[in-house]
Protein backbone atom coordinates (compact mmCIF):
# COMPACT_ATOMS: atom_id res chain seq x y z
CA UNK A 1 0.00 0.00 0.00
CA UNK A 2 2.65 1.99 0.38
CA UNK A 3 2.53 4.90 -2.40
CA UNK A 4 4.80 3.70 -5.20
CA UNK A 5 6.26 6.80 -6.12
CA UNK A 6 6.99 7.93 -2.44
CA UNK A 7 8.83 4.20 -2.07
CA UNK A 8 11.14 4.83 -5.14
CA UNK A 9 11.68 8.42 -3.41
CA UNK A 10 12.42 6.53 -0.11
CA UNK A 11 14.73 3.67 -1.95
CA UNK A 12 16.63 6.59 -3.41
CA UNK A 13 17.41 7.76 -0.66
CA UNK A 14 18.33 5.32 1.57
CA UNK A 15 20.44 4.45 -0.96
CA UNK A 16 21.48 7.91 -2.00
CA UNK A 17 21.93 6.77 -5.53
CA UNK A 18 19.89 6.54 -8.62
CA UNK A 19 21.16 3.13 -9.63
CA UNK A 20 21.00 1.58 -6.57
CA UNK A 21 17.34 2.24 -6.26
CA UNK A 22 16.75 0.99 -9.87
CA UNK A 23 18.68 -2.45 -9.19
CA UNK A 24 16.83 -2.57 -6.16
CA UNK A 25 12.89 -1.37 -7.37
CA UNK A 26 13.74 -3.55 -10.74
CA UNK A 27 12.92 -1.02 -13.03
CA UNK A 28 15.20 1.85 -15.67
CA UNK A 29 17.03 4.34 -13.86
CA UNK A 30 15.23 6.84 -16.55
CA UNK A 31 12.14 5.63 -14.20
CA UNK A 32 13.73 6.51 -11.16
CA UNK A 33 14.50 9.74 -12.48
CA UNK A 34 10.67 10.42 -13.92
CA UNK A 35 9.14 9.44 -10.28
CA UNK A 36 11.36 11.63 -8.52
CA UNK A 37 10.51 14.68 -10.55
CA UNK A 38 6.85 13.81 -10.24
CA UNK A 39 7.26 14.16 -6.81
CA UNK A 40 9.38 17.46 -6.70
CA UNK A 41 6.63 18.92 -9.16
CA UNK A 42 4.19 18.05 -6.70
CA UNK A 43 5.83 19.54 -3.92
CA UNK A 44 7.39 22.39 -5.30
CA UNK A 45 11.07 21.61 -4.09
CA UNK A 46 13.99 20.12 -5.40
CA UNK A 47 15.03 16.80 -3.17
CA UNK A 48 18.66 16.37 -4.43
CA UNK A 49 21.33 17.71 -5.36
CA UNK A 50 24.02 16.33 -7.56
CA UNK A 51 27.76 16.80 -5.98
CA UNK A 52 30.02 14.98 -8.66
CA UNK A 53 28.87 11.65 -9.17
CA UNK A 54 26.91 11.34 -6.04
CA UNK A 55 23.85 12.93 -4.67
CA UNK A 56 22.52 13.97 -1.37
CA UNK A 57 19.35 14.90 0.30
CA UNK A 58 18.26 18.40 0.06
CA UNK A 59 16.54 20.36 3.20
CA UNK A 60 13.22 19.42 1.67
CA UNK A 61 14.44 15.75 0.93
CA UNK A 62 15.44 15.17 4.39
CA UNK A 63 12.19 16.37 5.51
CA UNK A 64 10.45 14.52 2.97
CA UNK A 65 12.25 11.25 3.84
CA UNK A 66 11.45 11.55 8.00
CA UNK A 67 7.69 11.13 6.55
CA UNK A 68 8.63 8.71 4.28
CA UNK A 69 10.23 6.70 6.97
CA UNK A 70 7.16 7.38 9.38
CA UNK A 71 4.66 6.38 6.53
CA UNK A 72 6.25 3.67 5.68
CA UNK A 73 5.96 2.09 9.30
CA UNK A 74 2.72 2.91 9.59
CA UNK A 75 1.54 0.98 6.21
CA UNK A 76 3.82 -1.86 7.45
CA UNK A 77 1.95 -1.74 10.62
CA UNK A 78 -1.46 -1.85 9.05
CA UNK A 79 -1.02 -4.54 6.91
CA UNK A 80 0.43 -6.78 10.00
CA UNK A 81 -2.54 -5.97 11.77
CA UNK A 82 -4.82 -6.60 9.42
CA UNK A 83 -3.52 -9.92 8.70
CA UNK A 84 -3.80 -10.73 12.13
CA UNK A 85 -7.63 -10.66 10.98
CA UNK A 86 -7.35 -13.61 8.81
CA UNK A 87 -4.74 -15.52 11.06
CA UNK A 88 -1.94 -14.45 8.59
CA UNK A 89 1.27 -13.28 9.11
CA UNK A 90 2.80 -10.85 7.33
CA UNK A 91 5.23 -7.48 7.45
CA UNK A 92 8.67 -6.71 7.86
CA UNK A 93 10.79 -6.47 11.45
CA UNK A 94 14.34 -4.37 11.55
CA UNK A 95 16.19 -4.96 14.49
CA UNK A 96 19.04 -4.21 15.88
CA UNK A 97 21.44 -5.93 17.64
CA UNK A 98 24.85 -5.26 19.71
CA UNK A 99 27.66 -6.96 17.84
CA UNK A 100 28.04 -10.21 20.57
CA UNK A 101 24.33 -11.00 20.31
CA UNK A 102 23.74 -10.41 16.29
CA UNK A 103 26.80 -12.77 15.95
CA UNK A 104 26.37 -15.57 18.63
CA UNK A 105 22.57 -15.59 19.87
CA UNK A 106 20.15 -14.35 17.18
CA UNK A 107 20.81 -16.33 14.14
CA UNK A 108 19.15 -19.78 15.13
CA UNK A 109 16.42 -18.07 16.84
CA UNK A 110 15.87 -16.23 13.69
CA UNK A 111 16.01 -19.10 11.99
CA UNK A 112 13.25 -20.67 14.12
CA UNK A 113 11.38 -17.53 13.45
CA UNK A 114 11.47 -16.94 9.56
CA UNK A 115 10.78 -20.85 9.00
CA UNK A 116 7.32 -20.63 11.20
CA UNK A 117 6.35 -16.88 10.04
CA UNK A 118 7.44 -17.03 6.39
CA UNK A 119 6.23 -14.31 4.85
CA UNK A 120 7.84 -11.98 7.80
CA UNK A 121 10.30 -10.28 6.33
CA UNK A 122 13.50 -9.40 9.03
CA UNK A 123 16.43 -7.33 8.51
CA UNK A 124 19.30 -7.82 11.50
CA UNK A 125 21.43 -4.62 12.03
CA UNK A 126 24.90 -5.04 14.43
CA UNK A 127 26.79 -2.20 16.11
CA UNK A 128 27.56 -1.68 19.36
CA UNK A 129 25.20 -1.08 22.27
CA UNK A 130 25.61 2.74 21.94
CA UNK A 131 24.90 2.93 18.03
CA UNK A 132 21.82 0.22 18.78
CA UNK A 133 20.36 2.77 20.98
CA UNK A 134 20.71 5.64 18.72
CA UNK A 135 19.10 4.22 15.92
CA UNK A 136 16.00 3.31 18.09
CA UNK A 137 16.02 6.60 18.94
CA UNK A 138 15.97 8.15 15.76
CA UNK A 139 13.46 5.40 14.50
CA UNK A 140 16.00 3.50 12.20
CA UNK A 141 15.05 0.29 13.65
CA UNK A 142 12.22 -1.16 15.53
CA UNK A 143 13.73 -2.83 18.49
CA UNK A 144 16.62 -3.62 19.66
CA UNK A 145 18.88 -5.96 22.17
CA UNK A 146 22.08 -5.20 23.50
CA UNK A 147 24.51 -6.05 25.99
CA UNK A 148 25.32 -2.71 27.88
CA UNK A 149 23.30 -1.96 31.66
CA UNK A 150 23.11 2.25 31.08
CA UNK A 151 19.53 2.72 30.59
CA UNK A 152 18.07 5.84 28.95
CA UNK A 153 14.22 7.22 29.81
CA UNK A 154 13.26 7.77 25.97
CA UNK A 155 12.99 3.68 26.07
CA UNK A 156 11.30 0.52 27.87
CA UNK A 157 13.94 -2.69 28.78
CA UNK A 158 12.73 -6.40 28.87
CA UNK A 159 15.07 -9.32 30.30
CA UNK A 160 16.09 -11.36 27.01
CA UNK A 161 18.50 -13.74 28.12
CA UNK A 162 21.07 -14.88 30.55
CA UNK A 163 24.68 -14.75 29.82
CA UNK A 164 28.22 -15.16 31.52
CA UNK A 165 31.67 -13.39 30.82
CA UNK A 166 34.61 -15.13 31.60
CA UNK A 167 38.38 -14.46 31.51
CA UNK A 168 39.29 -16.38 28.45
CA UNK A 169 43.12 -17.45 27.05
CA UNK A 170 44.38 -20.09 24.25
CA UNK A 171 43.89 -23.52 25.52
CA UNK A 172 47.81 -24.14 26.05
CA UNK A 173 48.95 -20.73 27.99
CA UNK A 174 51.19 -21.33 30.83
CA UNK A 175 48.32 -20.53 33.55
CA UNK A 176 45.47 -21.94 31.52
CA UNK A 177 44.58 -24.05 34.58
CA UNK A 178 45.42 -21.76 37.38
CA UNK A 179 42.86 -20.20 39.21
CA UNK A 180 43.50 -16.60 39.94
CA UNK A 181 43.16 -13.31 41.72
CA UNK A 182 42.10 -10.35 41.26
CA UNK A 183 45.19 -8.81 42.02
CA UNK A 184 46.78 -11.39 39.48
CA UNK A 185 44.93 -8.94 36.41
CA UNK A 186 47.95 -6.66 37.03
CA UNK A 187 50.23 -8.68 35.61
CA UNK A 188 48.60 -9.56 32.51
CA UNK A 189 48.59 -9.04 29.22
CA UNK A 190 44.54 -7.96 28.36
CA UNK A 191 42.56 -7.91 25.20
CA UNK A 192 39.60 -4.90 25.39
CA UNK A 193 36.38 -4.04 23.15
CA UNK A 194 36.42 -0.79 21.73
CA UNK A 195 34.78 2.00 23.82
CA UNK A 196 30.81 2.02 23.49
CA UNK A 197 30.66 -1.53 23.40
CA UNK A 198 28.14 -3.12 26.02
CA UNK A 199 30.45 -5.84 27.45
CA UNK A 200 33.43 -3.53 27.66
CA UNK A 201 31.16 -1.21 30.09
CA UNK A 202 30.06 -4.23 31.70
CA UNK A 203 33.15 -5.70 32.34
CA UNK A 204 34.41 -2.06 33.36
CA UNK A 205 31.40 -1.68 36.03
CA UNK A 206 31.65 -5.25 37.33
CA UNK A 207 35.69 -4.58 38.05
CA UNK A 208 35.16 -1.18 39.22
CA UNK A 209 32.71 -3.01 42.07
CA UNK A 210 36.03 -5.04 43.11
CA UNK A 211 38.19 -2.01 43.35
CA UNK A 212 40.28 -2.96 39.94
CA UNK A 213 40.86 0.41 37.87
CA UNK A 214 40.94 -0.73 34.15
CA UNK A 215 43.29 2.26 33.32
CA UNK A 216 45.68 0.47 35.29
CA UNK A 217 45.51 -2.67 33.68
CA UNK A 218 48.01 -3.33 30.77
CA UNK A 219 45.56 -3.38 27.59
CA UNK A 220 47.90 -5.08 24.72
CA UNK A 221 45.10 -3.50 22.38
CA UNK A 222 41.84 -3.00 21.67
CA UNK A 223 39.45 -5.03 19.21
CA UNK A 224 36.29 -4.10 17.70
CA UNK A 225 34.78 -7.37 17.68
CA UNK A 226 34.83 -10.72 19.54
CA UNK A 227 36.28 -12.61 16.62
CA UNK A 228 39.08 -10.39 16.23
CA UNK A 229 39.96 -11.08 19.54
CA UNK A 230 39.50 -14.57 20.17
CA UNK A 231 42.02 -14.84 16.93
CA UNK A 232 44.60 -12.66 18.63
CA UNK A 233 44.15 -15.02 21.40
CA UNK A 234 44.90 -18.04 19.14
CA UNK A 235 48.19 -16.68 18.52
CA UNK A 236 49.07 -14.75 22.20
CA UNK A 237 49.90 -15.19 25.93
CA UNK A 238 47.35 -12.29 25.85
CA UNK A 239 43.49 -12.89 27.77
CA UNK A 240 40.62 -11.38 27.57
CA UNK A 241 36.90 -11.30 29.30
CA UNK A 242 34.55 -12.91 26.30
CA UNK A 243 30.85 -13.65 26.46
CA UNK A 244 30.61 -17.03 26.79
CA UNK A 245 27.70 -17.36 24.31
CA UNK A 246 31.08 -16.21 21.82
CA UNK A 247 33.44 -18.89 22.38
CA UNK A 248 31.74 -22.07 22.63
CA UNK A 249 32.82 -23.81 19.83
CA UNK A 250 36.21 -22.54 20.82
CA UNK A 251 35.45 -24.44 24.15
CA UNK A 252 33.98 -27.65 22.47
CA UNK A 253 37.03 -27.49 20.32
CA UNK A 254 39.54 -27.15 22.61
CA UNK A 255 41.33 -24.22 21.65
CA UNK A 256 39.94 -21.60 23.78
CA UNK A 257 39.94 -22.30 27.59
CA UNK A 258 38.32 -20.25 30.54
CA UNK A 259 40.60 -18.99 33.19
CA UNK A 260 39.03 -19.38 36.83
CA UNK A 261 39.41 -16.14 38.93
CA UNK A 262 38.63 -16.51 42.66
CA UNK A 263 35.60 -15.27 44.30
CA UNK A 264 34.82 -13.33 40.98
CA UNK A 265 32.15 -13.93 38.33
CA UNK A 266 30.38 -11.65 35.56
CA UNK A 267 26.72 -12.63 35.28
CA UNK A 268 24.44 -10.54 33.01
CA UNK A 269 21.32 -10.39 31.05
CA UNK A 270 20.94 -9.38 27.14
CA UNK A 271 17.94 -6.69 27.09
CA UNK A 272 15.10 -5.97 24.60
CA UNK A 273 15.74 -2.04 24.37
CA UNK A 274 11.82 -0.87 23.17
CA UNK A 275 10.41 2.45 22.24
CA UNK A 276 8.09 4.43 24.81
CA UNK A 277 4.74 3.43 24.72
CA UNK A 278 2.12 0.76 23.00
CA UNK A 279 4.36 -1.73 20.55
CA UNK A 280 3.54 -3.07 17.10
CA UNK A 281 1.55 -5.99 16.98
CA UNK A 282 4.78 -7.55 14.91
CA UNK A 283 6.80 -6.59 17.73
CA UNK A 284 4.93 -8.30 20.34
CA UNK A 285 4.75 -11.36 17.84
CA UNK A 286 9.01 -11.64 17.96
CA UNK A 287 8.66 -10.99 21.84
CA UNK A 288 6.29 -13.47 22.11
CA UNK A 289 8.19 -16.44 20.23
CA UNK A 290 11.55 -15.44 22.22
CA UNK A 291 10.02 -15.54 25.57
Amino acid sequence: MFDYRLKVFYTTASRLSFTKASEELHISQPAVTKHIKEIESQLGTKLFDRKGTSIQLTQGGKILFEYAEKIRNIYRDLEFEISQINEQHKGKLIIGASTTVAQYVLPEILAKFISYYKDIKIELIAHNTEIISDLLKEGKIDLGIIEGESQSSFFDYQPFKADEIVLAAKSDHPLAHKTLSLKDLYSLDLIFREQGSGTQEFIQNRLKEKDVDIEELHTVIQLGSSESIKNYLLHSDSMAFLSISTIINELKNNTLTVVDIKNFSIERNFHFILPKGEQSELIKLFLRFTS
